[in-house]
């Protein structure tokens, strides 16, 4: 068994999960149908933008319509040793709905811009709460956001 890496304090995880935010370009999406609950897990590109993150799918992907049901998601971004996890409100909106600072930000760090284009629509996610750690040492003090606010 390989020894773990210390565990990092809350205010090192919050740098490391804001660079993640800011450096990755993936995230996994999960949502679920209003009619029967089935869940459904994609992963979409996005953009860190005035704290919230940023994407874009065809409105009519199943992940748009759940998120336009519920209003809400889990997105996972990382890897399993070293995750942030956060529970999101949503807003689905249409594609000439986003400000243009939030188009423009998505369009430079993703090469390519759906603004303007139907049927594409943005997906405006809001963290309620987030989960950082990287080994099961830092699974005590993984909360660093609760009600939308950072804890740290």
């Amino acid at each position: 068994m390989r020894p773990l890496p210390p565990p990092r304090d809350a205010a090192q995880r919050k740098r490391d999960a804001l660079h993640r935010l800011e450096a990755d370009e993936d995230a996994w999406v999960s949502t679920v149908t209003a009619a029967d609950g089935a869940p459904t897990l994609v992963p979409l590109s996005f953009v860190w933008h005035r704290e919230r993150l940023v994407m874009s799918t065809k409105g009519s992907n199943p992940t748009a319509r759940n998120l336009t049901a519920r209003g809400e998601s889990w997105v996972a971004i990382g890897h399993t040793r070293d995750v942030v996890l956060l529970h999101c409100t949503v807003e689905v909106l249409a594609n000439d709905a986003l400000p243009q600072d939030a188009a423009d930000a998505l369009a430079t760090k993703l090469g390519w811009n759906p603004h303007g284009r139907a049927p594409w629509v943005f997906l405006r996610f809001t963290p309620q709460r987030m989960l950082v750690w990287r080994e099961e040492n830092e699974l005590p003090e993984r909360e660093l956001m609760r009600d939308g606010g950072w804890r740290v």
